[in-house]
């Protein structure tokens, strides 16, 4: 080959570079800003999945009722601020109504309510219904094949997810002796998890927390032996749970999220809880 088209040659690959380099490339699209995000929020339905609490409430018969106080009125002139105002002094366990139960309300030296970090309150929410077969066996637990038959339909359970078992047990509140469900001899009838299920959530799917609509993980007649090992495994996975949720009849199975949230005591063994949905 001539030296002339060798030069050539070389001439046209450079222009060729040259134009392929020249040609304006669609840049990525970019992520949505916060405030985007916000708009879109605010667009969607909010479901509230938590209880008011108040003395009387459902609740561990080893705990003592709530006891609340009013230290301040709107009468004015109370103080030296010349004005009225409200306030309560609340007395009551860490444990009380819609709730959050940490590592260390099970497990010496995991971690308590301070230290669940922020990002583990926001999270895709999963509900596998159940409510049906509750219906006819109040002492059911959930299954593998339910949560098969879940996954069936919705694809994976996502990893970081917020699993929710929905019995619709919640409609017996405030009825605490509806919610235990007890028969003549004092054993209580509700619903629960199961362990082979708790295990491949956790374990396998690697979920961020679950919540019931019980006051236990664990079914009635486990704890009317003071049987706890399900809520022990939960929180000692170092994850936390939430229990007595509500409303899990108005969400969707998928596609919606879960903020749960709740106060920061040093060192808490649980506190109320806070949980809604954000359907998609």
């Amino acid at each position: 080959m001539s030296t002339v088209k060798i030069v050539g040659r070389v001439v046209l690959a450079m222009l060729l570079i040259s134009w392929m380099l020249a040609i304006e490339v669609p840049a990525a699209e970019q992520s949505p800003t916060l405030m985007e995000i916000y708009k879109v929020l605010q667009t969607k339905q909010f479901v509230d999945l938590t209880h008011a609490f108040a003395p009387g409430i459902p609740h561990w018969p080893g705990f003592p009722d709530e006891r609340r106080e009013t230290l301040f009125w709107y009468d004015p002139g109370v103080g030296t601020l010349g004005y009225g105002f409200y306030a309560h002094l609340y007395t009551h366990v860490g444990q009380w109504g819609t709730h959050v139960d940490p590592p260390a309300h099970f497990i010496k030296g995991l971690r308590t309510v301070d230290q669940i970090d922020v990002k583990e309150m926001i999270m895709p929410l999963v509900v596998i219904d159940v409510h049906e077969k509750v219906a006819q066996n109040p002492d059911y637990t959930l299954t593998m094949d339910d949560v098969k038959a879940w996954e069936a339909k919705h694809g994976p359970i996502p990893e970081g997810a917020f699993v929710a078992m929905r019995t619709d047990w919640s409609k017996r509140w405030p009825d605490a002796a509806k919610m235990a469900n007890k028969d003549a001899n004092g054993v209580a009838h509700y619903p629960g998890w199961s362990m082979d299920v708790l295990k491949y959530l956790y374990e396998e799917r690697k979920i961020t927390a679950s919540g019931h609509e019980t006051t236990d993980t664990d079914p009635g007649i486990a704890t009317s032996k003071d049987d706890y090992s399900l809520e022990a495994y939960i929180l000692s996975t170092n994850h936390y749970q939430i229990e007595l949720l509500t409303n899990l009849d108005k969400v969707p199975e998928a596609g919606a999220l879960v903020v749960v949230s709740f106060p920061k005591p040093k060192h808490g063994s649980g506190f109320p809880a806070r949980v809604f949905a954000i359907l998609p």
